[in-house]
């Protein structure tokens, strides 16, 4: 018996001792420490359906002038949908995933760009972050007076070209 604990003591320190040599010294970065909190923009009124429609248009507008179709989407701060449009043509999976940039877009409070950029930097983390979430570029916040009042979310094309009709959309936004 005595025996049989020597040895079961011996195992016990010996994967110990593993386990402690396996064990980093410090943890890697999570991103830094930063001075100021990233993306702190304050929440203001939500947009309304006027102005959301008019983002639409906007958007519309640059769609049509590329020959591009796309499903558009406006949120309010919460991420909630406000105004949606899904032109001719436009592929048929991307209304849920314009409306998901748009909505992570408001609830990040950021550009969906900044999260396709970390999770292809090998920032997998992101991914963890809930099903609802796009790391995709084609979500923008929308900022009115300093405030976030909603975010504009397009998809249909390639991320670039979703992008490319949001931003267009967002720059006419004060």
């Amino acid at each position: 018996m005595r025996y049989i604990v020597q040895i079961a003591f011996a195992a016990c320190i010996t994967v110990a001792t593993i386990a402690e040599a396996q064990t980093p010294a410090s943890q890697p970065s999570a991103g830094g420490t930063p001075e100021k909190m990233p993306f702190d923009i304050p929440y203001g009124t939500p947009i309304g359906v006027d102005a959301a429609k008019q983002l639409i248009a906007a958007a519309e507008a640059e769609a049509k002038k590329r020959d591009w179709k796309m499903n558009i989407a406006v949120v309010d701060t919460h991420g909630d949908l406000v105004a949606f449009e899904r032109m001719d043509g436009a592929q048929l999976a991307s209304i849920a995933i314009s409306q998901k940039k748009a909505r992570t877009s408001a609830q990040f409070r950021r550009e969906t760009r900044v999260f396709f950029n970390q999770f292809a930097s090998g920032q997998t983390y992101v991914g963890t972050f809930g099903p609802d979430m796009v790391a995709s570029p084609g979500g923008f916040p929308l900022v009115q007076g300093g405030k976030l009042v909603g975010a504009i979310g397009c998809s249909g094309g390639t991320g670039d070209q979703d992008a490319a009709v949001c931003k267009a959309a967002a720059d006419t936004f004060k």
